[in-house]
């Protein structure tokens, strides 16, 4: 055999081994690579963490780890690791995977119809890192109550209730953070003008419309109630509004989980300062997370004379309005004769 036989063969086999070598590579790179039967995952990675954590909480979803591990270490993700909620979908590659991990997704975070600040962290800290009482101890922050008008009892009225993009690992002063910018941006120059038209501040105007919120899930009414109380007020009445004494007996009781219907005289002279039935003017912090439609209700009330609302008997779901205690009276009337018949004793 020739010396150029030698050397062809040589350099055939030298192209062969390296052309499988190559198909090897390029198969562990890119071949479908996980083992989950969804069509996408999500992992989280807490703050913090390095990569042997990392390495733990995506092993249950990698079908062979020794060829994430060889990407993983080719694009220098070890010593890169992010925390974050993080998307892997049915299929991907070593190279995907790598890449899905660097890429923070963040969380659509929904939140209305909160009945109180407890309630709330505890909402928002099951979607995302940081827990309820992490979120309690940031938002009753004195400093930041001080610096931004709010005290323990109506910060409440700084949330307003929309869907917004957070990510998962947002500490929990940094979503406070975001609340109170997005409370800002709703309270624009517009509506803190209709607001001072009806002689209330942003936070009155929350306080009044959690009330609101609670009286009526008909959003066409709400304006005629908004209207009756500012009414009300207007000529320092007492609200006499039920949803404040409900709030009440749940907040002697600490039981928010409990459905109270109806309301007895022993309840609306108890002591509390959410009884409206006692106090002129506003209880000190909302009921409820008014929405948006409850809000827009008290800055744009309906113009009436109506000093009584009850709820109608024949229109149910909204209710029956009145000018006199007389007509109040004998729509009031009807109300209880009708709830007592359907045997609802609270």
């Amino acid at each position: 055999m020739t010396i150029k036989k030698i050397i062809t063969l040589t350099a055939v086999a030298v192209i062969s081994v390296l052309m499988i070598y190559g198909f090897i590579l390029i198969s562990r790179i890119f071949s479908s690579n996980t083992k989950f039967e969804e069509k996408e995952v999500y992992v989280y990675v807490p703050t913090g963490a390095n990569y042997t954590d990392v390495k733990k909480i995506v092993a249950p979803y990698i079908k062979n780890f020794d060829n994430f591990e060889m990407v993983a270490n080719k694009r220098s993700y070890p010593e890169n690791v992010k925390s974050g909620r993080f998307l892997l979908k049915k299929d991907m590659n070593n190279i995907d995977l790598v890449r899905a991990m660097r890429s923070n997704v963040p969380v659509k975070l929904a939140f209305n119809n909160q009945e109180r600040l407890e309630n709330f962290a505890g909402r928002v800290g099951s979607e995302i890192e940081a827990d309820s009482l992490s979120l309690m101890k940031a938002i009753k922050d004195s400093t930041f109550l001080k610096e931004n008008g709010f005290n323990e009892e109506n910060v409440f009225a700084m949330f307003i209730p929309n869907t917004y993009e957070i990510y998962w690992n947002t500490s929990a002063e940094k979503f406070r953070d975001k609340m109170i910018k997005e409370y800002h941006n709703f309270w624009t120059a517009d509506r803190i003008a209709k607001a001072k038209a009806q002689g209330l501040t942003p936070v009155q105007v929350t306080i009044l419309a959690s009330i609101v919120h609670k009286e009526s899930v008909k959003k066409d009414e709400r304006p005629r109630i908004a209207g009756v109380y500012l009414n009300r007020l207007r000529l320092a009445m007492p609200l006499q509004a039920d949803p404040t004494v409900i709030y009440a007996l749940k907040l002697k009781s600490n039981d928010f989980d409990q459905v109270i219907k109806r309301v007895f005289y022993n309840d609306l002279i108890m002591k509390s300062p959410y009884n409206t039935y006692v106090n002129v003017g506003l209880p000190p912090g909302p009921i409820a997370m008014p929405d948006i439609t409850a809000l827009e209700a008290v800055l744009n009330p309906e113009k009436h004379d109506y000093i009584y609302f009850c709820a109608s008997v024949e229109r149910f779901g909204y209710h029956e309005f009145a000018s006199t205690y007389e007509q109040h009276t004998i729509n009031a009337k009807k109300y209880s004769d009708w709830i007592a018949g359907q045997g609802v004793t609270r």
